[in-house]
């Protein structure tokens, strides 16, 4: 799955033979009923959510919360690239993005500079594989990178979420990233490095205890993996 600093993913050491056909049952979007009742959940567990119309206004919203030359880290999500909000993110001026440090500490040979800056950024903004309508939020990595700002080390999260993304519990969030997303990145990694990706760590996030923290932006579209 992606990871959030350079190199943007660790894959296996050689391409994926028989990687299966992503399950077509975890890429329709949740009905609205269910996009509220999981925003509801999420609330509760301490992670703001809004629920907007579209991938326009999930943009819209994610960068008017984000200030002007805030330090950003962007997580390298395909729904990021969907939105627009990556390329909106990069634009000059609008925020110090981390990403070229990361990029320059990687060639100079400096890994432990390098995860520190990664690892504690003020604001990182991504995506999630699944979040169950009880609010339990889970995020699949094959580094691991993105998994440190996203639990403790930046002051503030925003994820931005296809409403597909939604299950019913636990188990079925684990069978969706074993059925779907992983089946998608690894496609994904073998067209842009020639190598296939894995699902090395795990991540359950059932609640935030530092309120505000983290935003989720639910869109009623398919968006990401």
């Amino acid at each position: 799955m992606p990871a959030s600093s350079p190199p943007r993913s660790v894959h296996s050491p050689t391409p994926s033979p028989s990687t299966p056909e992503p399950n077509p049952e975890f890429s329709h979007p949740a009905a609205a009923a269910r996009i509220e009742t999981t925003a509801r959940a999420l609330e509760s567990r301490g992670i703001r959510a809004i629920v907007v119309k579209d991938r326009q206004e999930a943009r819209r919203v994610a960068l008017e919360l984000i200030p002007r030359g805030a330090e950003v880290l962007d997580a390298t999500s395909q729904t990021l690239i969907e939105t627009g909000i990556g390329e909106a993110l990069h634009e000059p001026g609008r925020i110090h993005d981390l990403r070229p440090e990361l990029a320059r500490l990687s060639k100079e040979g400096r890994g432990s500079d390098q995860r520190r800056l990664g690892s504690a950024p003020e604001w990182v903004v991504g995506s999630v594989h699944a979040v169950t309508e009880q609010g339990q939020v889970v995020i699949a990595s094959a580094t691991g990178s993105q998994l440190a700002p996203y639990v403790f080390g930046a002051e503030h999260v925003i994820w931005v979420v296809g409403a597909q993304k939604i299950v019913p519990s636990l188990d079925e969030a684990f069978r969706r990233i074993r059925e779907y997303a992983y089946p998608r990145e690894d496609r994904r990694a073998l067209v842009a490095y020639g190598m296939g990706s894995v699902v090395a760590k795990l991540l359950v996030m059932e609640r935030e205890v530092r309120p505000g923290r983290i935003t989720m932006i639910l869109v009623p579209e398919a968006l990401g993996f």
